[in-house]
């Protein structure tokens, strides 16, 4: 053809492949993230046939990442990570610090530098919010306690992640890579560059609580009176993409902090729900998009080259971060069911794995051996998630026909289970109350426009 079509080409291939793959992972029982990600290597550079542009990839993925930390900030509750944070709070602390310490073990015991063990044991704490999700809803369990429980786990370790994403360039010469950290600090050293990090943080984060609330609710209430689906789309996106870019280019912040916090005063809108209806076909889109991305960089030779190395991150994911978790709940006194839930919920890796992992690559602290063994753990641990959950499921089964057991690890342990699940219940009515006052205010303000608009022709 006389012209590029690059873009277009990348993007069919990508969809259909994507499409083909994720439905063939779906009828195998699996998750379709499997399937996507096995789509990105059929278009990547380490397979034979059409190789997709990585650029341009790379560029549709930011738009990925970007709409999945909105997605993540839209749906963020402060409420209910409050009714249970006596359990998630220092679990997915406790648990991110000793799967990073066994990640960084292992990395020492290979040979690896310090910065590439931080990075990959990092990349190994965290779970996918998106299969854990798919999984509970599979189980029909996103309502119960445990199901509860288990988002809270999740989302107290993505804030933690985004924490990483802001504080990980600041740290990339002192753990032995090549950051901007010099540069951006004029030489000034660690502290100079962390405090200057944490300052333009703190300015964005001052900006987004104090501004977003007074006007990005108004600004989709103005749009949603024209009756436009169009512009209101429209209007949810230009939130989401502007103050992410906005607060790249102002605030020096990541993107995929920009877009959470876009997501969080978004949240407070009465329009929220509508926003993550009409936003959700396109963040689904380019989420495929940027597991495609993801698939692109990985290498399956490492499959043959260092099976040992694989065999030995996926016995990480599967055994040694799901243990840590089993130890860590049944430590704080909950049932034995509640702790082997939550230890099969992080059976697994995923989006911020990738990211935290494609980060490390940019600034030279992970080899490339290393985001191809974090994709292979994400391919395998995702694919026997399911088996997991099922081996989770008959264990507590067992312990609860056995009445010693089930007294001592489940009747003795209830009290406090019980009090997170009151917490739980008051943050549903506090909602609840919530929602019925706005829809108050709301037809307040629609008589009193009509009204006003019968005497003066204006609102």
């Amino acid at each position: 053809m006389p012209h590029d079509i690059t873009l277009i080409s990348t993007l069919a291939v990508g969809f259909a492949l994507a499409f083909l793959f994720g439905f063939i992972a779906t009828r195998l029982g699996s998750s379709p993230l499997v399937g996507y990600l096995v789509a990105g290597v059929a278009v990547g550079p380490f397979t034979p046939g059409f190789v997709a542009d990585r650029a341009i990839a790379g560029q549709l993925a930011e738009i990925g990442v970007m709409l999945l930390m909105f997605g993540v900030g839209l749906h963020f509750s402060v409420a209910d990570l409050m009714a249970v944070r006596r359990v998630v709070i220092p679990g997915a602390v406790g648990q991110i610090v000793l799967a990073t310490g066994l990640g960084l073990g292992l990395t020492l015991a290979w040979g690896w530098s310090l910065g590439a063990g931080v990075v990959l044991g990092l990349s190994l704490s965290v779970a996918s919010t998106v299969v854990l999700l798919k999984a509970l809803e599979e189980r029909n369990a996103l309502t119960t306690v445990n199901g509860r429980i288990a988002i809270g786990w999740l989302i107290v370790e993505d804030l933690a992640m985004v924490l990483v994403l802001v504080l990980l360039p600041a740290f990339a010469d002192a753990l032995g890579g090549q950051g901007a950290a010099a540069h951006t600090a004029g030489g000034q050293g660690l502290v100079v560059t962390l405090g200057l990090t944490l300052a333009k943080v703190a300015a964005f984060v001052a900006v987004a609580v104090l501004l977003g609330p007074r006007v990005v609710p108004w600004m989709l209430r103005q749009v949603a009176r024209t009756g436009s689906r169009e512009m209101f789309t429209l209007c949810v996106l230009t939130v989401a993409l502007g103050i992410a870019y906005g607060a790249a280019a102002l605030f020096s912040v990541s993107f995929a902090l920009g877009a959470f916090f876009a997501g969080m005063v978004l949240s407070e809108s009465e329009l929220s729900h509508k926003a993550a209806a009409n936003a959700l076909p396109l963040q689904d889109a380019f989420a495929v998009l940027f597991f495609v991305s993801v698939g692109m960089l990985f290498d399956p030779a490492v499959l043959v080259r260092a099976p040992g190395m694989v065999a030995a991150v996926l016995l990480l994911i599967l055994g040694g971060k799901a243990l840590v978790a089993l130890g860590l709940v049944m430590l704080m006194g909950y049932p034995f069911s509640t702790a082997v839930f939550a230890s099969a919920s992080l059976a697994q890796i995923g989006e911020f794995s990738f990211i935290l992992g494609g980060l490390g690559l940019t600034y030279r602290l992970l080899p490339q051996e290393g985001l191809s063994l974090l994709l292979a753990g994400a391919l395998l641990s995702i694919t026997l998630n399911p088996l997991v959950f099922s081996l989770a499921e008959r264990a507590a089964a067992w312990v609860g026909t056995r009445p010693p057991l089930a007294r001592r690890f489940e009747e003795q342990r209830g009290a406090r289970l019980a009090v997170v699940q009151g917490d739980l219940e008051a943050a549903r009515l506090q909602a609840e109350q919530k929602a019925a006052a706005r829809k108050t205010f709301t037809r307040s303000v629609r008589t009193s426009c009509r009204r006003s608009h019968r005497r003066s022709g204006s609102c």
